[in-house]
């Protein structure tokens, strides 16, 4: 008959203790068991790593039929060609985020700076939302008058014009000779007047349009900048914990490279446009504030906006006399000397540090792209990415 122990039949008994394991001191008795110690970086609020049993047992993984990995194949590919088709349709929407995203990270600097004077959050975003409104509205009426004089000037003159034509005697021989008159006049029925209705419509669209898009940019950038501190707390949320640190550091340093580089590029345009604007003065340019503004508008385009706005300038020059044309193109050559080996180095060198041949590419590579919009925002966008190779890849392919 086998031996039992008592233990099995009464319940006072305690059982015996199990012998300890090598390497484990026993428990003396009396002593409460031992309270375990949660893993390093163990969460209670996270949610358990196994199922929790509540809602039954889980099933067996489906099997990796050649059905279900090409119907799961399929599904992907027609998901990633629906997200391709709302982006491009959305391309102009997401563009104008992107300026707004980058107009607000460079002015966010100034409303640290109010905020730093002791000025709240609010009436800070208020004061440089208003500024820029104020220059903006300072910027169409300089341009948008000489635009519409001249543009009234040039239709009184069709008359003369006209009348000095006709009294050319090649112009009416060539006139005679190739019936230019019946011509114009079979031209001028209904379906050209509705071409040119369309062609008077789709100006008014356009115009329309840029002051929708203008209205558009001007609210979002008002907007990201009211939640910038917000959001920038929110995209370094997305990253691991293990990593947020570092990525909230890397993250700062770009973002203040990029805020430096609106400043640094504000700076030169508004010194050009002064320039410009005193020049204009000293030789009597007709228009100087508007043809200031211009230039001050051009020389935010990298590379090639300073030639631009000198080009437009001396045009204008060389449509007064011509002294004040080659004056015009003397001063623009000196000054852009002195800007692009004085200026622009001292003030670029210290906040962007972008070589030159990585920004002139990058200025090529943002104007094929995205246009005046990719100009602009081509050498921040170096200047992030050479520090994320700095900082995070190359010290990771020194350590592999």
């Amino acid at each position: 008959m086998p031996h039992r122990d008592p233990s099995d039949d009464d319940p006072d008994v305690a059982p015996e203790s199990s012998p300890a394991q090598p390497g484990t001191t026993p428990a003396e008795p009396g002593t409460p068991p031992p309270v375990p110690v949660p893993a390093p970086g163990f969460d209670p609020d996270e949610p358990p790593a196994v199922p929790s049993g509540k809602f039954g047992t889980p099933g067996r993984p489906l099997r990796r039929s050649s059905f279900l990995v090409g119907f799961t194949g399929a599904l992907g590919v027609l998901l990633a060609y629906t997200l391709y088709l709302g982006i491009r349709n959305a391309g102009g929407i997401l563009v104008l985020v992107v300026i707004a995203l980058f107009l607000a990270v460079g002015l966010n600097p100034a409303v640290v700076r109010l905020r730093t004077w002791g000025v709240p959050h609010g009436l800070a975003v208020a004061v440089v939302a208003l500024t820029v409104v104020l220059l903006l509205c300072g910027g169409i009426v300089a341009l948008v008058p000489p635009i519409v004089t001249q543009s009234g000037q040039f239709i009184d003159q069709i008359p003369s014009l006209l009348d000095e034509l006709r009294r050319n005697p090649t112009v009416n021989d060539l006139a005679e000779r190739y019936d230019v008159v019946e011509r114009v006049q079979g031209a001028a029925n209904a379906d050209t007047i509705g071409r040119a209705l369309g062609g008077v419509l789709g100006g008014a669209q356009l115009i329309f349009g840029t002051v929708f898009r203008t209205l558009t940019v001007l609210v979002l950038t008002i907007y990201f900048l009211a939640y910038f501190d917000k959001l920038r707390s929110l995209g370094y949320a997305l990253v691991p914990r293990s990593r947020r640190e570092r990525a909230a550091l890397i993250g700062d340093a770009i973002l203040t490279k990029v805020g430096a580089y609106m400043v640094g590029a504000l700076s030169i345009a508004v010194l050009a446009g002064a320039t410009t604007f005193v020049f204009a003065l000293i030789v009597g340019l007709p228009y100087p504030f508007a043809l200031a503004v211009v230039v001050a508008v051009t020389d935010l385009i990298p590379q090639i906006g300073a030639t631009l706005g000198a080009v437009i300038v001396s045009l204008v020059g060389f449509a007064a006399d011509l002294p004040t044309g080659i004056a015009c193109a003397v001063f623009f050559l000196v000054y852009q000397q002195v800007e692009n080996y004085l200026i622009y180095p001292k003030v670029m060198r210290r906040s962007v540090e972008v070589n030159e041949v990585a920004a002139l590419l990058a200025a090529l590579l943002g104007v094929a792209l995205l246009g005046v919009v990719g100009a602009l925002i081509a050498i921040p966008t170096v200047a992030a990415l050479q520090l994320i190779l700095r900082e995070v890849v190359l010290p990771r392919q020194e350590r592999n």
